[in-house]
């Protein structure tokens, strides 16, 4: 039961991948007990070219050496034969934390593919056993679908995710470098960075992943921040009622940047030339207490 269950985590793509015949033998088509796997010398295994992760946690390595250096290896790694020595499939960071932990050797399994399946089962194993970051997953599909020259269709079928998951992480490379860098290391979400894709000038997508950033602002502070910041349709006639004074475009100016420094919707409300409002809305507790903090500066 313990094996049916571990198995069923990895979804669809990579079980089909693991299932494919090799060399006419029933014995290696899926992941098998320790007495059939094999240990190869760790010098004899080359890293995975196909590899969508391309850092991994440093303190998650050193635990997991650790751990190898008392237990060992227990679940063995999967390779293929590649020019006389083997290439690796998946199970990289167990390979990684077994060559600190100083061991000459480790067990694999062996499957014999091409690089459409090693680059698929590496895919699979990253987006479906551990959290590979947004822009990792989208240059991993980018590269395959270019490579093969495959459909979106295609690749949601062999790895078992949705299709228009992997359409919608590609958008996130339209994205400037710099705003990818910050969806890469964390600083913004995958719900950050969706709504930054909704706007089409590059220097404003910039500019408000830094606010964003720099405000701590939540993902429904920021989609509340860009409906606030939308242009205004017949901007005297919307923005002014009937006994309202007219407003000039200096109280435009004053109402824009206090929105900009507070990162919440503002309204500038006048009842006569010298007389008014200054309205601040703010979307639950957190919001709440982020704007007191600001304005307590």
């Amino acid at each position: 039961m313990m094996e049916k269950k571990a198995t069923s985590r990895l979804g669809r793509g990579l079980d089909s991948l693991l299932s494919l015949p090799h060399d006419g033998s029933s014995e290696m088509h899926h992941a098998t007990p320790d007495g059939l796997a094999q240990r190869v010398p760790l010098h004899e295994i080359e890293l995975n070219p196909y590899q969508p992760r391309k850092t991994f946690d440093e303190d998650e390595l050193n635990q997991l050496a650790e751990s190898i250096r008392q237990h060992g290896v227990l679940n063995p790694i999967l390779v293929r034969p590649l020019d006389g020595k083997y290439q690796l499939i998946a199970g990289e960071r167990r390979l990684r934390a077994a060559q600190r932990a100083g061991l000459t050797e480790i067990p694999v399994h062996i499957r014999s593919m091409d690089e459409q399946q090693v680059l698929e089962a590496a895919l699979v194993e990253n987006i479906q056993r551990t959290d590979l970051n947004p822009i990792e997953k989208a240059l991993g599909f980018r590269d395959y679908l270019e490579r093969f020259q495959l459909t979106h269709e295609h690749l949601a079928q062999r790895i078992g995710v949705d299709r228009t998951t992997i359409t919608n992480l590609l958008g996130l490379l339209h994205l400037p470098a710099e705003v990818q860098d910050f969806v890469r290391t964390g600083a913004l979400s995958l719900g950050h960075a969706k709504l930054l894709k909704s706007l089409t000038d590059p220097k404003q997508q910039v500019a408000l992943a830094k606010q964003t950033i720099a405000a701590n602002l939540s993902v429904h502070a920021l989609d509340a921040l860009l409906k606030e910041q939308k242009p205004e349709k017949a901007a005297g006639k919307s923005r002014s009622s009937p006994n309202e004074p007219l407003r000039t475009a200096h109280v435009d100016a004053i109402e824009n940047e206090l929105r900009q420094k507070l990162a919440v919707r503002v309204a500038i409300k006048l009842k006569s030339r010298d007389k008014g409002q200054i309205v601040l809305q703010f979307d639950g507790n957190d919001d709440f207490e982020r704007l007191l903090e600001v304005l307590r500066r």
